[in-house]
């Protein structure tokens, strides 16, 4: 009875658009399996082929799996056996048909190319923050929701990974208080006509912030912590959702020679005004976690994925110097451990810009913040004074993050576009030369 009135529920937004399912999404790619997320639009039983591009003879097929109507229908699967660095095609057959989304789809395994090659040249995208309006529990007034032209315009960069910094759902109030809530609010923007391009057309990492997790502001106090997660790890196909011994969302992701720490700032975020407790965004089994997973890595850049910014210095709104204690401890210990090309990527503010600071022995650690992607538009008031001249952004955006270069010549191109896709700034910051 709970199932179908879950169903009932859902079944207005189900509705929504044409297609019979959302995505598919490819998530995450390793190299001997790939995870390919698909949502129906009510019950089904569902299944991927999948062949080499170049052999459309040699199709495989997943398991067949039944919808769940507690799940919001959604599913993962997991493409095996494939080979490292191959194009695969693949199409859904649900209920017994081939589902024909419009586009040609397609997912990549990642190359084996050590000590055999230098590393392959690859793109990311990042954003975060994005609203898709739904006015039935949208604030009274003008829609906080736009320029949905921007899913395109990432699209048509042809990115290799799509990388959410958070933001991504925008829970409402009616939403986050129950099961039901949570699914309708990641349904409806899963739902999205002009997002199934971009889901369709790349692999997706995500991390999470305030409006993915509960309430505005939300810390690990939120009594629905343990639902938000399961939620979160429902819609978004990551490697994990936990590292050993710290709870929460957080992962870790290598691609080619980029390694990429997905980091959790709500499930052990004390807020930063607590006068008997001590505030912190990533607790101490996260940030113990993050330094000696840093210290093994040996990536030209290490990419440190927080819904937070990092390294501006103005301790205003949610940014991390509002818990100047915690903040100036992980700093200290990436410059004691000797952690060599450490990039924040960072969402949450409604603007975008690029912070630095640089370290005693020379090193400089980066803060990309990049957004809002289709939510409202804030300026940029405090005074940051690490910001990086000429790279605040005030309007909807995105980023690409694009490597390139031999194995110790590796570069990484900064490109920063507005909804549209026309270029506002670009940065090259150059592999450092203390990397191990």
């Amino acid at each position: 009875m709970r199932s179908t009135l879950l169903l009932s529920a859902l079944l207005p937004v189900f509705l929504y658009g044409q297609s019979t399912i959302n995505g598919p999404m490819p998530g995450h790619s390793d190299m001997l399996e790939a995870t390919i997320w698909l949502q129906c639009k009510g019950p089904c039983t569902a299944r991927l082929e999948f062949w080499e591009l170049d052999r459309p003879d040699s199709v495989l097929t997943t398991a067949e799996q039944s919808s769940d109507a507690a799940k919001a229908h959604a599913m993962d699967f997991t493409m095996a056996p494939v080979v490292p660095g191959t194009t695969y095609g693949y199409r859904p057959i649900v209920n017994g048909k081939a589902v024909d989304v419009g586009q040609p789809l397609t997912f990549h395994t990642q190359p084996l190319w050590r000590h055999r090659t230098d590393p392959p040249p690859f793109t990311m995208a990042i954003g975060s923050c994005t609203y898709i309006n739904e006015p039935a529990y949208d604030r009274p007034g003008k829609a906080y929701g736009g320029e949905y032209v921007i899913f395109d315009a990432i699209a048509e960069k042809k990115p290799d990974v799509m990388l959410w910094l958070g933001d991504n759902i925008y829970l409402r109030e009616p939403d986050w208080g129950s099961r039901s809530g949570y699914l309708h609010r990641y349904t409806h923007a899963r739902s999205t006509p002009e997002l199934q391009r971009l889901l369709r057309s790349t692999h997706h990492y995500a991390i999470w912030d305030d409006h993915d997790f509960g309430p505005n502001d939300g810390d690990g106090s939120f009594v629905q912590s343990a639902l938000a997660r399961e939620m979160f790890d429902l819609f978004w196909p990551n490697p994990t959702c936990g590292v050993p011994g710290v709870t929460g969302t957080t992962t870790m992701v290598n691609h080619v020679d980029v390694d990429l720490f997905l980091m959790d700032d709500r499930t052990h975020r004390v807020v930063g005004d607590m006068k008997t407790s001590s505030p912190a965004l990533l607790g101490n089994e996260q940030m113990d976690w993050l330094i000696r997973a840093l210290k093994c890595s040996s990536a030209p850049f290490k990419l440190v994925a927080i819904g937070s910014q990092v390294l501006n210095d103005a301790a205003v709104y949610e940014n991390y110097a509002t818990m100047p204690q915690e903040r100036a401890e992980l700093l200290r210990r990436i410059e004691e451990e000797g952690i060599h090309g450490v990039v924040f990527l960072t969402g949450d503010r409604h603007f975008t810009e690029l912070s630095e600071v640089k370290l005693k022995d020379g090193r400089v650690l980066y803060d990309l913040t990049v957004s809002p992607l289709t939510s409202g538009v804030y300026k940029a008031k405090e005074t940051n004074t690490n910001r990086v001249d000429g790279t605040i952004v005030e309007q909807r955006n995105f980023a690409t993050l694009s490597f390139s270069g031999t194995l110790k010549e590796r570069v990484m191109l900064i490109r920063v576009f507005d909804a549209k896709g026309t270029l506002l700034w670009e940065r090259t910051i150059p592999r450092s030369t203390k990397t191990k």
